[in-house]
C-alpha cells in the first residue's frame, strides 16, 4: 500500500520536454513574449487609467480584461523560464496551489468578464450601464467558486508527485491523491457547466435583445446590426478559447 505523502511536499512537472543545450533559447523565447505581454498591457492599462476620456464602461471593461489576462500569464510563465534557465522541474506544493489557483480564478474570471461585457452593451443601448459593481461582482463569483473548490481538496493526502503539464491545475493535483475524490470532482463538473452555461446565456440574451432593437429600428440598425454579429462572434470565440 502506498503511504501519503508528507509535507514538505514538492511536485515534479513532466509536461514538457526541452533537448539538452535548449533550455537557455526557450527561456529567452518565453522572455521575449512575457516582456511584450506585459508592456502591450501595461501601455493599455496606463493610457485608460490616465486618459479621462477614456472613463467610460467599454474601457473599464477592457482594464479587466487585462487585468485578467496579466493574472493568467504571471501564473505561469515566470515559473516556467524559471524551469528553462535552471533545468529542475520541481515547485514546491504552496507554490503549485498558488499556481492552480491563480489559473482557474483566470479562466473563470475572464467569462464572468465577458458576460458582463455583454450585459453592458445590452444596457447601453437599452438603459444607463453602471459597470463598476458588476465587475466587482464578476471578479467575486469567479475568486469564490475557484476558493471552494480548492478547500475542498487542501486535507485531501497525495501519494504520487508527479504532474504530467507544465503548470499545475487543480485536476492535475487531485490525481495524485491516495483515493478517489468524487465530491471535488462533481464540484468542478458543476462549476464549469454553471459558468459556461451562464455566461453563454447571457451573451446570447443580450445580443438577442440588441438585435431585436436593432431590427425594429429598420434600415438605420443596419450598420449597428453588423457590429453587434462581430462583437458577439468575438465574446463567443474567447469564451471558447478560456474554457480551453
Amino acid at each position: 500500500m502506498v503511504k501519503p505523502l508528507k509535507q514538505p511536499i514538492v511536485f515534479q512537472l513532466e509536461g514538457f520536454y526541452v533537448p539538452p543545450g535548449y533550455g537557455a533559447f526557450f527561456f529567452f523565447l518565453a522572455l521575449v513574449y512575457f516582456i511584450v505581454m506585459l508592456l502591450a498591457n501595461g501601455v493599455v492599462l496606463c493610457v485608460i487609467v490616465l486618459d479621462k476620456n477614456l472613463h467610460r464602461p467599454m474601457f473599464i471593461m477592457v482594464c479587466n480584461l487585462v487585468v485578467c489576462d496579466l493574472l493568467g500569464a504571471t501564473a505561469v510563465l515566470p515559473r516556467l523560464m524559471m524551469h528553462f534557465l535552471m533545468g529542475q522541474k520541481k515547485i514546491d506544493y504552496v507554490s503549485a496551489i498558488a499556481q492552480a489557483f491563480s489559473v482557474h480564478t483566470y479562466g473563470a474570471a475572464m467569462q464572468t468578464i465577458l458576460s458582463v461585457m455583454a450585459y453592458d452593451r445590452y444596457q447601453s443601448i437599452m438603459t444607463s450601464a453602471r459597470l463598476h459593481s458588476c465587475c466587482a461582482l464578476a471578479w467575486f463569483i469567479a475568486v469564490l467558486l475557484i476558493a471552494v473548490l480548492f478547500l475542498l481538496h487542501l486535507n485531501s493526502p497525495l501519494c504520487g508527485n508527479t504532474i504530467q503539464h507544465v503548470y499545475c491545475s487543480n485536476r492535475a493535483i487531485l490525481n495524485l491523491a491516495c483515493s478517489p475524490t468524487p465530491i471535488n470532482d462533481i464540484y468542478g463538473l458543476v462549476i464549469y457547466w454553471f459558468i459556461s452555461s451562464s455566461v453563454f446565456l447571457i451573451i446570447a440574451y443580450s445580443y438577442s435583445r440588441i438585435l431585436h432593437a436593432c431590427v425594429k429600428r429598420g434600415s438605420a440598425g443596419l450598420g449597428v446590426r453588423n457590429d453587434v454579429i462581430l462583437f458577439a462572434s468575438s465574446d463567443l470565440k474567447t469564451q471558447t478559447c478560456s474554457q480551453r
